[in-house]
């Protein structure tokens, strides 16, 4: 299989030039590699989450999906599709939210922050959480597991839910799958060096900041009038300046070569005028944005236009989920009516070989824990704890979270059994909770 690359945009708001650096362009180019198969789809589901205004919700659909299209996105060679197009999805949350255990959600980012900004507002801890936000992960891993996708572009502030994918497929694989594998186990991507464009007063661009640069609404004359607003020292013309460290200059450099940046520091250590230097940045920018602004208003005039690419994509899109989706149904038991097989005579069950935890106390009056495959090796050992209870609160949080209780652990509170990687530890604690399931 060729490998396969998610990426989900929400649908509540317009996009700005530094989405476009940061994510739309380099989102694109990926999807132009060989040998990969790519996932676009607009996360209307989600965006229900966060937004109760249905025409924000109708407005950022058209224009999310104009803007990605209009900045080169082959529809023909991506998946390009709606969230709410693929009935399929829901249906997985649901398969996948009977397997999810409710002490795993309760530790997810968003959730907590939610609980802790209640709290200390003096508010009950549920205030104001709806089970949107609250299975937010759930159906973020329904979308991910849904095309089995092995790469998937986030945020620092989303691996978490990568790592909750991981955990909920391999519980499901393990309960169901009878040695089949049904999902693959997806990889966050995370892009240490993804350019983050500063906004008009140099800190990063953000619509909660007040200081992006439209990308296409607006036309010329809003990004001009944009360009015009970003702040610069007080330098006269005539006076050098130094470019490192500008907003200009940084935004300059993303639209422009090598041999263009160095031009343009030098002519700026020359003494070249800030109002100058504005109108150089917009025409550099405009050269590459205009003919693809053209092409947005085109597409946001004739919106039947987007919708046949987005049917197109559903269509592409179901002829993979509704197999799998099929197989998954008949998995669970939900499958067409035939007679019964006849119950066979009960056997005895063979006992699965099952890693144990095992809490000790040493001589130096320290508690620790340890876990050990069922031929003796060590898998996972911890650090001192002061007192046994301690140790003992991190083996359930081990027993229920797996992974995920395994990824969110202090750095140095659990080390590695020699020769052990991160994906066997995380597959044995899949199995005792699974077994925990079962009984």
């Amino acid at each position: 299989m060729p490998q396969r690359v998610l990426t989900g945009i929400t649908t509540t708001g317009t996009l700005h030039l530094g989405n476009y650096v940061g994510a739309v362009r380099p989102c694109i180019e990926a999807s132009r590699e060989s040998g990969v198969e790519s996932f676009f789809f607009m996360a209307d589901y989600h965006a229900l989450i966060k937004c109760d205004e249905p025409d924000r919700i109708e407005a950022s659909r058209l224009q999310i999906a104009a803007t990605w299209i209009a900045a080169g996105l082959d529809t023909d060679r991506a998946t390009f599709y709606r969230q709410s197009d693929i009935p399929e999805i829901p249906e997985l949350t649901w398969l996948l939210t009977c397997v999810t255990s409710k002490g795993q959600m309760n530790r997810a980012h968003a959730y907590k922050a939610s609980v802790d900004a209640n709290t200390a507002a003096g508010e009950e801890p549920d205030a104001g959480v709806t089970m949107g936000l609250y299975c937010y992960p759930i159906l973020m891993a329904a979308d991910i597991l849904m095309f089995n996708a092995h790469r998937v572009p986030v945020g620092k502030d989303q691996v978490q839910h990568i790592e909750m994918a991981r955990d909920v497929a391999q519980r499901f694989n393990h309960l169901f799958g009878k040695g089949k594998e049904f999902f693959v186990l997806p990889e966050a991507q995370v892009d240490e060096e993804m350019e983050l464009l500063p906004g008009l007063d140099g800190r990063k661009m953000s619509k909660s900041y007040d200081n992006v640069i439209p990308l296409f609404e607006g036309g010329s004359r809003a990004l001009r009038e944009a360009i015009a607003r970003i702040v610069t020292d007080s330098r006269l013309p005539g006076e050098p300046k130094e470019p490192e460290g500008s907003a200009l200059v940084t935004i300059f450099d993303a639209f422009a070569s090598a041999e263009e940046r160095a031009a343009f520091r030098a002519e700026l250590r020359a003494g070249l005028a800030w109002g100058e230097a504005k109108q150089r940045l917009f025409d550099q920018i405009e050269r590459q944005i205009g003919p693809m602004r053209a092409r947005y208003d085109e597409l946001m005039a004739h919106p039947e236009k987007i919708e046949a690419i987005l049917q197109a994509g559903a269509a592409k899109a179901r002829a993979i989920a509704r197999p799998l989706l099929d197989e998954l149904r008949h998995a669970v038991g939900l499958r067409s009516f035939q007679p019964l097989k006849a119950a066979a005579a009960p056997a005895a069950k063979a006992k699965a070989h099952l890693p144990v935890f095992k809490q000790y106390r040493e001589a130096d009056g320290q508690f620790y824990f340890k876990l050990s495959a069922h031929d003796g090796r060590v898998l996972l050992q911890s650090q001192a704890f002061a007192g046994g209870r301690d140790a003992g609160e991190w083996v359930k949080k081990l027993k229920t979270d797996g992974a995920a209780a395994l990824a969110g652990a202090p750095v140095g509170l659990l080390a590695l059994g020699e020769g052990v990687s991160e994906a066997e530890v995380a597959e044995a604690l899949a199995a005792l909770i699974a077994a925990a399931a079962e009984s």
